[in-house]
């Protein structure tokens, strides 16, 4: 009886951990694998549309999303500026002409979904692609999608945006990490 209680025990807490952990992902284009970028090139990080799902627009995603590229950035690179406002690939690659940058990140929410999973059971979600573009030949360098899902006992603390550190510097990394 003891060890059917220890094993139930065992078990439930096992499925409590697994329903805890977010998962990541990061998908690098084949084309990525021998680019890599140095810490005094300047880049410009434009800032995407906001995140749709449905008919709910959450405000301010495009400008988070900007804003967690360019942490990521400056871990490794001296100067990383981003825009103040929504760019479509052409503008944005004004804005990093303008600014003297070396490369442009254009970044793209794919999905961004912000549920209340406690209740739902539905986990959070977010897939962004992220561009690194050569500003003088106009031509996408590296190329990665990365995504992110809550668990689903997030105990209501989770936002996409909070799935999003972990694939995005792994990405940066990689593109570092090379020299």
């Amino acid at each position: 009886m003891r060890k059917t209680i220890r094993a139930l025990s065992l078990l439930s807490a096992m499925f409590l951990l697994a329903a805890c952990a977010d998962s990541h992902q990061l998908m690098k284009s084949n084309g990525t694998s021998g680019f890599s970028m140095a810490p005094d090139e300047p880049l410009y990080v434009s800032v995407p549309r906001d995140g749709v799902y449905g008919s709910q627009r959450y405000n301010g995603s495009g400008m988070t999303t900007a804003q967690i590229l360019q942490g990521a950035f400056l871990k490794y690179a001296d100067n990383v500026s981003y825009g103040n406002s929504t760019q479509s690939r052409s503008e944005a690659w004004d804005a990093a002409m303008q600014a003297g940058a070396i490369y442009l990140v254009f970044p793209t929410i794919v999905h961004w979904e912000d549920r209340a999973t406690e209740w739902s059971g539905k986990p959070d979600q977010i897939e962004v692609k992220v561009q690194v573009i050569d500003v003088a030949t106009n031509t996408v360098e590296a190329s990665a999608i990365a995504k992110g899902q809550s668990g689903l006992a997030t105990l209501g603390g989770d936002r996409p945006q909070d799935l999003l550190s972990k694939p995005v510097n792994e990405f940066v990394s990689s593109l570092y990490d090379r020299q």
